[in-house]
């Protein structure tokens, strides 16, 4: 039985790193730390749970349960199919995809027009020629090894390695004071984890498993266990690579909150510190490193749509499903970077704690396949709860507000834990068993 090792693991590896490796990662580690300051690295502690330990176990726990769909369908049919749709929409061409165009279009554009430019303009050309590209390498699903893995990784990492070298040779005034949100350990912990939910990886895990396993089978391993040994290895090497990553992005970003203080978003601290570190060409380095980065997700999460929803429904083949949703995603785009990331906040303050709460219950699967009704009391309670604390967060409402972590953003964990122990006692007492 041939096994995936040696320079196609790394290989494959790297191409799932670059399709997580997008505009949401980008953004928010430096983001995070300009905000932090002398807190950051515990802010990076939160983030690393939410971006990076959670994305890994979400590539092992799909490529253990044979899918996405297989993973839901131990919650229930119903759950399997509308929680696998809306994952993917949500990562598709309702937010990530989009978002992808309109973050690197903000840094590789306006920087180099004049102010008075129609920029509506320019975005539309932008996006056009975006999505055709990025259209054009995903028709080939099963080469994206090659083309991301060998090619735009590599690339893309090196330039970020620059990057964090010249903060580290030009260290300008250091790290900042924390903001109120980062200011003790534990508020910097929480802040962080909950800040990585806006990377989408969690979620992305939940859905890369059918792109990764085309290109491992490519490499000529077709053994189901080979397959899945193959994915859960690639998963590691992403992981531990976006770990490393987003430790040189959050040092080049408390570095740039010490510079120049209180930024918007990552984008903007980015934006303050390269001018500073590299004179007028850091524009065009920066530049580079959002195109490529959100250049490389689009595809994967092209790819992995389409791979998905013409399984769904393959009245329309692959290829038609990524050109409507390449499509799709080029309008969205237009509407800009704020009006996505606006909307994206609930829709994953929502989605994100039911998809953690199913990849912990899938690492106790061989226990809980005695005890079935825990899958579906958990994620009830936890949907639930999840559902209830953002209308509670978007009216300022209180009625959750006793909730243990609730003050932490995390007011949904009890809930999961009750849901757990019910699933058990009904499995425990049901006649059925």
């Amino acid at each position: 039985m041939k096994r995936l090792c040696g320079k196609d693991g790394l290989l494959v590896g790297f191409t799932l790193f670059s399709m997580f490796f997008g505009a949401g990662n980008l953004i928010f580690p430096p983001g995070i730390a300009a905000q932090a300051g002398t807190m950051t690295w515990f802010a990076v502690l939160g983030l690393a749970i939410s971006a990076v330990g959670l994305p890994v176990l979400g590539v092992v726990a799909v490529a253990r349960a044979g899918g996405m769909d297989q993973l839901g369908l131990r919650v229930h049919p119903a759950f399997a199919k509308v929680f696998t749709v809306v994952a993917y929409l949500a990562i598709g061409p309702c937010l990530a995809i989009p978002r992808t165009a309109s973050t690197s279009f903000e840094m590789a554009v306006p920087p180099f027009v004049s102010a008075d430019a129609p920029i509506w303009l320019f975005q539309l050309l932008y996006s056009v020629v975006f999505f055709a590209l990025a259209l054009l390498v995903a028709l080939r699903p099963e080469k994206l090894t090659d083309r991301l893995g060998k090619i735009m990784c590599p690339i893309l990492v090196l330039l970020i390695v620059i990057t964090f070298a010249a903060c580290l040779l030009n260290p300008l005034q250091g790290y900042g004071p924390p903001s109120e949100r980062w200011d003790t350990p534990i508020k910097a912990i929480s802040a962080g984890f909950l800040d990585g939910y806006q990377t989408m990886d969690t979620i992305a895990a939940l859905a890369f498993g059918i792109i990764i396993a085309l290109n491992i089978h490519a490499r000529g391993v077709t053994e189901d266990k080979a397959v899945v040994g193959g994915t859960v290895r690639a998963g590691l090497i992403a992981g531990g690579m976006l770990l490393v990553i987003y430790s040189m992005l959050a040092h080049i970003g408390g570095i740039s909150g010490g510079a120049v203080p209180n930024p918007s978003d990552g984008t903007q601290a980015l934006t303050n510190i390269i001018p500073l570190l590299f004179g007028p060409a850091g524009s065009i380095l920066l530049a580079a490193i959002f195109v490529i980065a959100c250049f490389n997700v689009c595809v994967g999460l092209i790819s992995s749509c389409g791979e998905f929803f013409y399984g769904l429904c393959p009245k329309l083949s692959y290829r038609g499903w990524a050109v409507l949703f390449a499509v799709v995603s080029m309008v969205l785009a237009n509407a800009g970077l704020t009006q996505i990331l606006t909307f994206s906040i609930p829709v994953l303050n929502i989605i994100y704690p039911v998809a953690i709460v199913l990849i912990l219950l899938s690492f106790a699967h061989s226990w809980l396949q005695y005890a079935p009704a825990v899958y579906p009391a958990a994620i009830l309670c936890t949907g639930v709860a999840s559902v209830l604390l953002e209308i509670e967060r978007l009216t300022n409402a209180a009625f959750l507000s006793f909730l243990p972590l609730s003050d932490l953003g995390l007011g949904w964990v009890t809930p999961a834990l009750a849901g757990a122990v019910v699933g058990l006692l009904w499995s425990a007492f049901s006649p059925k068993r």
